[in-house]
């Protein structure tokens, strides 16, 4: 009884962490065109932050993977066993480390703001900035280059930082999941091998 519910909350936490992942790989390419334009990265002008990839890398890949095994190990036909979802657990801390490292890399983007054209220079206008640039609109007007890129950058680490929080609550669920599959599920020698 104790196996089945649990079978149906991995099942339910990898669909749930399929579309958060395709919208974290998306959020991490968009931020490469900064204004909608090929032009900033094709000159190098993009935003730290957006290199570090953590929406492909960490909320993308290591998350995909994780959910991946973890909707394996939902699968009644092969995952009644304690191995199983012991390994799950382990794939489900990769995850959580991939979601960690998208919410880390999100958070430092919108704390350290865009890179942008201010009088002339690429710089980071707001990097070092003793308030916070967030509430301060006016603020924004100072980067001429790309355009809207503060509202740009804004927009897409707070889908991040929201899709990454998501991730890492989903993960941490299937941890306390697979643990309990582990105690209350049969011992891989008990099942049946029909």
């Amino acid at each position: 009884m104790c196996v089945g519910g649990v079978a149906k909350c991995a099942r339910c936490i990898s669909g749930t962490l399929y579309p958060l992942i395709l919208i974290s790989i998306i959020c991490n390419i968009l931020l490469f065109f900064p204004g909608w334009d090929v032009k900033y990265s094709r000159e190098g002008h993009i935003t730290e932050e957006v290199m570090y990839l953590g929406g492909i890398l960490g909320g993308g890949v290591l998350v995909l993977i994780s959910g991946l095994f973890i909707h394996l190990a939902g699968d009644q036909r092969c995952c009644t066993g304690r191995i199983v979802m012991l390994v799950s657990v382990l794939f489900a801390a990769v995850g959580l480390l991939g979601a960690l490292y998208s919410f880390l890399v999100a958070a430092l983007g919108l704390t350290n703001g865009p890179l942008c054209k201010v009088q002339g220079e690429w710089t980071n206008p707001f990097k070092n900035s003793t308030t916070s640039y967030l509430a301060d609109y006016k603020s924004w007007s100072q980067c001429a280059e790309p355009k809207n890129v503060v509202k740009f950058n804004i927009a897409l680490f707070v889908v991040l930082l929201a899709t990454s929080s998501l991730q890492l609550i989903l993960c941490a669920v299937q941890i306390l999941n697979g643990l309990i599959g582990c105690l209350c599920g049969p011992s891989d020698v008990d099942k049946d091998p029909t």
